[in-house]
């Protein structure tokens, strides 16, 4: 547990002598904390800050600051002095010492007369720390969902704190006690009617196969959240952390789809947020076309198309995210290649609007395929799309 203790020493005439001689006198009667706030805006380090009433007298005065069994740096350590001098103390810190093989300090503050003078005692502390989780509740159409936002602050200071002010960085402030090794959560926002983005995507490199020897790939499904103004969010960024996930069932409980590590999201970047894998979307790829053609020498080019089949027995149109590392697929038709594959767009592809100009990059490309729903009679319309590659320049 963190002290103050405090001896005061006049330093003048014969108890100056006197002084010398006591060395540091430790006070029973310990000022308790006036105030105290708690910043962990920092994943690895949390400041504290304490104010304290410290009586001083007239002359020079030691104020000994020990911290035993508590994780301060004591590199951190600062003090100052704050608030009105109403009493014309003038107080001034002359000086600091640190007692040899024990975890204090002890500074020596000047002052012009006795009384109580307010003091803020500033540093970094270990073992008290915090982590974000969030419950995100989709509406029954998942055009939009709510997310609750909360804060755990851990413990493991081997420190108290009464009633203390908590700021994560961002957001309302929080007025709380935290105890020896205790946990608190505390929300810190809510956001409702959050516009929300259901995709389906395939990627053979990231997601895989869901059967291999029939070529079906495996089709995750994926909430995305805009963290912006327009997404219904956008006042901070959203630190990492937990996310689960329920739908409301529209006979007012609600169902747990599962959970999900959601990443760090700056202001105006997008959430994905995964939310299990597609049985009604039925994807297989096959390699159509792989054709070498002589340029000069030992040059040749690979003419590649790939066909996906792809069959949507929901009851509402989708749009499937289909995408392909061109490195990938090289060392699939290759082998292992020693430098990145160049490549342009063939035109046999058959994808609406061709290549996504935004979700494109000098490795992949993303495409997109609109996929009706079944029909009333269960009749599902298999749509067939290829993707045309031109890899130039092997040997």
């Amino acid at each position: 547990m963190t002290r103050i203790l405090l001896s005061m020493l006049a330093l003048s005439g014969a108890l100056g002598a006197a002084a010398d001689a006591l060395g540091r006198i430790k006070l029973v009667t310990l000022p308790v904390r006036e105030r105290v706030e708690i910043q962990l805006d920092h994943e690895r380090a949390t400041l504290v800050e304490e104010e304290r009433i410290v009586p001083l007298v007239q002359g020079l005065n030691q104020v000994d600051f020990s911290w035993a069994n508590t994780a301060i740096d004591p590199e951190t350590i600062v003090f100052r002095v704050v608030g009105e001098d109403d009493k014309g103390l003038d107080p001034r810190v002359l000086a600091v010492s640190y007692p040899p093989d024990e975890p204090a300090l002890v500074w020596t503050v000047a002052s012009r007369g006795s009384g109580g003078a307010r003091v803020r005692i500033s540093y970094i502390l270990g073992g008290l720390t915090r982590s974000f989780s969030y419950r995100a509740v989709a509406a029954r159409d998942e055009r939009t969902l709510a997310l609750e936002q909360y804060m755990k602050i851990n413990n493991a200071a081997n420190e108290t704190f009464g009633a203390s002010r908590i700021w994560a960085g961002f957001g309302k402030q929080f007025l709380r006690p935290i105890g020896v090794n205790e946990q608190r959560e505390v929300q810190m926002e809510r956001f409702a009617d959050v516009p929300v983005r259901k995709t389906y995507t395939c990627d053979v490199v990231e997601f895989g196969y869901l059967d291999r020897p029939q070529n079906k790939l495996r089709v995750p499904m994926h909430y995305v959240l805009l963290n912006s103004q327009e997404g219904g969010l956008g006042r901070a960024a959203l630190p990492a952390g937990k996310v689960r996930v329920f739908q409301d069932d529209g006979q007012g409980g609600r169902a747990f789809i599962g959970e999900d590590w959601g990443r760090h999201t700056p202001l105006d970047d997008e959430l994905r947020l995964y939310v299990g894998v597609a049985q009604d979307v039925v994807v297989r790829r096959t390699i159509d076309r792989n054709t070498r053609k002589a340029r000069s020498g030992d040059l040749f080019d690979l003419d590649v198309v790939l066909k996906y089949e792809i069959e949507n027995f929901k009851s509402s149109p989708v749009t499937l995210d289909v995408v392909e590392d061109v490195n990938a697929l090289l060392a699939e038709l290759m082998g292992q290649q020693p430098r990145e594959a160049q490549w342009e767009l063939g035109d046999e592809t058959t994808f609406p609007g061709g290549a996504d100009a935004q979700g494109t990059g000098a490795r992949r490309v993303l495409l997109h395929a609109p996929l009706p729903p079944r029909a009333d009679t269960g009749a599902v319309e298999k749509a067939v799309h290829k993707l045309h590659l031109r890899i130039r320049n092997l040997w």
